[in-house]
């Protein structure tokens, strides 16, 4: 009775693009893009394909006080002297001082200067000194795939102005058309796992329950990944009371799913990810006001991160063991609710008094992370929940809550989030915060009490859950998970965070 609309492959892009490689050749009609630096000088195709529209760039940067800074633009409509409705031109500032993660916003900002309308664009993927390297043209590719998309496959009615085309083609012209096509396979898996990642964060609770989401996960089986499913009776058997207890309230039931890629050595301890997967969080007996609950769609923007990297991981055959587990529950009052004073008993044995059923994502993440730790012997554990509203006091929406027990995975995150711009700010843990999650009716209670420290209290409670033998970082993505800072590549509500910071741990430091 809750599907009210129906999924859609997950695997899909919403939005009819078409992209591909080409040759540097004279652009034909529709939108060209180009790039300059802030000396306002562009490479030799461009210069040869621009031809005398040069000296009328020019002029129109004077009046326009243009001058090649990074990220600002030049529009010009109907150009004279070329076949282009509009040409586009992007400054870059300093050539030298540009970053690979640089060239994936190049491409966001590209794409953003399109007009809906617009069904052909042409950018050229060169600098002042040449044609850009296969690898930087490929980011490129990158940061227009993941600024194309759009949320959109339930809007019925549109605007004139708004409808966009039925099929938009972008063609990126470049030096080695074979190279970067090369570069840009495991770049195109990468934002595939991404969109993925949106589309699970951008649909309704009422598509997307524990259920529904465990089928689309089990989608991951197309790729050779092995997907395994537990149910309420194998949670019971396991002793999973702790994230059953979250869900007991809802007419949906739980599910735990395990998603194995071997792509690594037979018999080598994977890398294991896990994601909170909060369904719709009204907040259970200690209920949310109403305002915003809405948003509250999103509180497993963490599963599907998990489950976006998976993908990302098989469909570029990553060289690693890897696995990703989530929790997947819907928090919601009801007569068989948890309340506030009940006692539970995890599965590491430990027992929880629940102060407040609104800090539901931690008992989820509880017996999910010592079932991974005890089954699996992982050399990592990094787990992901979009946990506390206090990481988002503490950083705002630029950074992620990173808190860890091991310095070099903290090191390893913060270098990943640095390289592709989805960043990480390490917090404290320490033996005072620890003490204010002691109860006097169990082991613990599931928050600190207070409004103090509330981001470090909720890791504190979930590293009670963590072998201290196996390296753990949690990520506490409140902040940066829905709802977050919108960018040069993400317009979109749900913002995939994750999946690329995570993809690059891997491929630098576990392949």
């Amino acid at each position: 009775r809750h599907a009210l609309l129906p999924a859609k492959d997950p695997f899909s892009m919403p939005n009819a693009l078409k992209l591909g490689f080409g040759p540097f050749t004279a652009p034909g009609r529709g939108v060209f893009v180009v790039f300059c630096d802030e000396g306002l000088k562009f490479g030799p195709a461009t210069r040869r394909a621009l031809g005398g529209v040069t000296d009328i760039v020019a002029r129109a940067a004077r009046s326009e006080r243009f001058t090649g800074k990074k990220s600002s633009t030049l529009d010009l409509v109907m150009p004279a002297g070329l076949k282009a409705t509009r040409l586009v031109v992007i400054g870059v500032g300093k050539v030298a001082d540009l970053t690979p993660k640089d060239f994936l916003r190049l491409g966001g900002l590209a794409t953003g200067r399109l007009p809906n309308a617009t069904a052909d664009a042409s950018i050229f993927a060169e600098l002042p000194g040449g044609a850009m390297r296969p690898e930087q043209a490929a980011d490129l590719a990158q940061g227009t795939r993941l600024r194309a998309y759009a949320f959109d496959r339930y809007k019925t009615k549109r605007k004139e102005d708004e409808k966009p085309p039925a099929v938009r083609n972008i063609t990126i012209a470049v030096g080695d058309v074979a190279a970067v096509r090369k570069a840009d396979i495991p770049r195109v898996a990468i934002s595939d796992g991404v969109v993925l990642a949106r589309d699970l964060v951008n649909e309704p609770a009422n598509v997307l329950y524990p259920e529904e989401f465990a089928r689309r996960a089990g989608a991951l089986k197309k790729l050779r990944v092995a997907v395994e499913v537990l149910d309420v009776k194998a949670m019971k058997k396991l002793g999973m009371n702790a994230l059953l207890g979250v869900g007991q309230g809802s007419t949906r039931e739980s599910r735990v799913v395990v998603m194995r890629w071997n792509g690594g050595r037979a018999g080598e301890a994977p890398v294991a990810f896990i994601g909170k997967g909060v369904c719709f969080d009204t907040g259970g007996i200690s209920i949310k006001p109403a305002s915003s609950m809405e948003d509250m769609k999103g509180d497993m923007a963490g599963a599907a991160c998990v489950v976006g990297l998976m993908h990302a991981l098989a469909a570029r055959k990553a060289r690693v063991n890897a696995v990703g587990l989530i929790g997947l529950v819907e928090n919601m009052p009801d007569g068989n609710a948890q309340r506030p004073g009940d006692i539970v008993k995890s599965m590491s044995g430990q027992t929880i008094e629940i102060i407040n059923t609104d800090a539901e994502g931690r008992l989820v993440l509880a017996d999910v992370i010592w079932y991974a730790a005890q089954r699996f012997k992982p050399k990592f554990m990094v787990d992901l929940a979009t946990l506390t509203g206090a990481i988002i006091v503490a950083l705002g929406q630029e950074y992620a809550g990173m808190f860890s027990n091991n310095d070099q995975l903290a090191e390893r995150l913060t270098k990943a989030g640095n390289e592709t711009g989805e960043l990480v700010w390490r917090m404290p843990l320490a033996p005072e915060y620890d003490k204010m999650i002691d109860s006097k009716f169990a082991d613990m209670k599931n928050t600190g009490g207070s409004r103090w420290g509330g981001a470090i209290t909720a890791a504190q409670f979930i590293k009670r859950f963590v072998d201290d033998k196996i390296p753990w970082a949690h990520l506490d993505i409140a902040g940066t998970g829905f709802d977050s800072r919108q960018t040069d590549v993400n317009k979109s509500w749900g913002s995939g965070w994750g999946v690329r910071l995570l993809d690059r741990l891997v491929a630098d430091h576990y392949e």
